[in-house]
Formats: structure tokens, C-alpha cells, sequence
């Protein structure tokens, strides 16, 4: 399947999921396609939910996540921790596993299969809504990193569509609880998607440059994300574009 194609039918499935089991069927047939070892999605919080970490969406083998509950490792584990604070992805290799607790729960994490290297995407969603969304590979590094670099942009998409679908199915969100994006909003972020760049949408919107800026930066604000593509990609996710 070629890469956008691939991209395009994963995306079609995730939306056309009608329940979270079918979703998290999805998600295991999504991470055939980009022949990966495993995805996750676990939502670290949400504002329609009580408790921490309501929802937990995975293809991990069920013994390791019996055991990453029983034991509480959401506590330990160091890509949650640092996944929850930031904004950018938070590649394995980097998150400071190498030595204490955190290197004897990677490698029991490894003895299950659950992958040599991985990437974390934390997503932030509307009314305080947060997930981490991981990748993980068993694949030799060189082809790691060459899959890092050709499909970041389209895991970036994946997991605002995953997180997005999963609140809607759970319960924990509601259509009124979507973000409101004025005509402007929404006209230079549709024509970002497609390419077009702040000096081009200021010509065919007849408005600034500094304008444009301003219109992406209020969306990026009202969409809880923190760089433009992730704006778009939220903005896709949720139908508004």
C-alpha cells in the first residue's frame, strides 16, 4: 500500500469505528499497516472522567498490561512522566531510562515484546483533555529512525484522530464541548492543509501576512495545540476542515 494511501484508509477507519472495541481493533490493524511492533493510546486525563487514566487502548501482549496495572507502573514509567508535561514527542531512547527503577521496568517492558524503540505523542484536546499516543518498533535502529523521519507527519495525524475518536465513543465528550473557529480560522487553516503558505494566504484571502499569523495562532489557541500542524490535524480530526 503506498504511503498515502495507507495514510488516507487508516484514517477512513478510525472514523468510521462506532464503538471503542471496534477502535481498538482499528488501532491493532493500523500498526500492521505501518509494520510496527505496537501502538498505544492512553488517555491520561480527561474532563469527563473521574478517575486518572481512564481509558487505555493498546495491542500490548495482555500479560504485560495486566502486570503494568497490577503494579502500578503509570507511576514509574518514564516516557507517562515526561509525556504528561510536555508538548513534543518524547522519543525512548531520550527519556532517561538507562539507570534505577526506570531501567528494570524497561526491560521487563522489552521481555514482553513490546519493542527495542519507541515514540510518544502527547496529544492535548479541549477542555483539558490529555493522551499519549506511542509507537513502538522492533526493527534494526537505521530503520527506525528512516520510519521516524518519513512518518512522523502522518503518526502526528493518527493519534489527534485516535484521541478525538476515542472521547467521542467513551463518552467523555461531547459535540457541544467542540472548539468554535471563526470563517477566517478556518480558511487559513484548510489552506495550510493543502499546502499553501502564510505569503500565499494573505494574496488569496486579500488580508496580511501578520493577519494570517494571528488567525493560526487564535486557532492554534482555541484547538489546545501548540504548533500549526498539530492545529490542522486536530481541525481535520474533528470535521471542522
Amino acid at each position: 500500500m503506498l504511503s498515502s494511501s495507507r495514510f488516507f484508509y487508516c484514517l477512513d477507519r478510525i472514523s468510521a469505528s462506532p464503538t471503542l472495541q471496534d477502535l481498538e481493533t482499528t488501532l491493532d490493524e493500523v500498526r500492521h499497516i505501518y509494520a510496527i511492533s505496537h501502538m498505544v493510546l492512553h488517555v491520561t486525563r480527561s474532563a469527563g472522567a473521574t478517575d486518572s487514566n481512564p481509558l487505555l487502548m493498546l495491542t500490548y501482549p495482555p500479560e504485560w498490561v495486566e502486570q503494568y496495572r497490577d503494579r502500578d507502573y503509570f507511576s514509574i514509567d518514564p516516557v507517562v512522566r515526561l509525556g504528561r508535561r510536555g508538548f513534543l514527542p518524547v522519543e525512548w531512547s531520550a527519556s532517561g531510562w538507562d539507570s534505577g527503577r526506570a531501567y528494570g521496568f524497561f526491560k521487563e517492558a522489552m521481555a514482553f515484546g513490546v519493542g527495542r524503540q519507541g515514540v510518544t505523542l502527547p496529544v492535548r484536546g479541549p477542555q483539558g483533555e490529555r493522551s499519549l499516543f506511542t509507537v513502538t518498533s522492533n526493527h534494526p535502529d537505521a530503520y527506525w529512525r528512516q520510519f521516524r523521519m518519513d512518518s512522523m507527519r502522518d503518526l502526528q495525524f493518527l493519534a489527534h484522530h485516535l484521541h478525538d475518536r476515542a472521547m467521542v465513543l467513551s463518552g467523555m465528550r461531547k459535540v457541544a464541548d467542540l472548539p468554535r473557529l471563526s470563517r477566517r480560522e478556518l480558511q487559513c487553516l484548510e489552506m495550510t492543509a493543502n499546502g499553501l503558505l502564510a505569503k500565499q494566504i494573505c494574496a488569496r484571502l486579500s488580508i496580511s501576512v501578520s493577519a494570517v499569523q494571528l488567525y493560526l495562532a487564535s486557532a492554534r489557541r482555541k484547538l489546545t495545540v501548540a504548533t500549526t500542524s498539530e492545529a490542522v490535524a486536530r481541525a481535520t480530526a474533528l470535521e471542522l476542515i
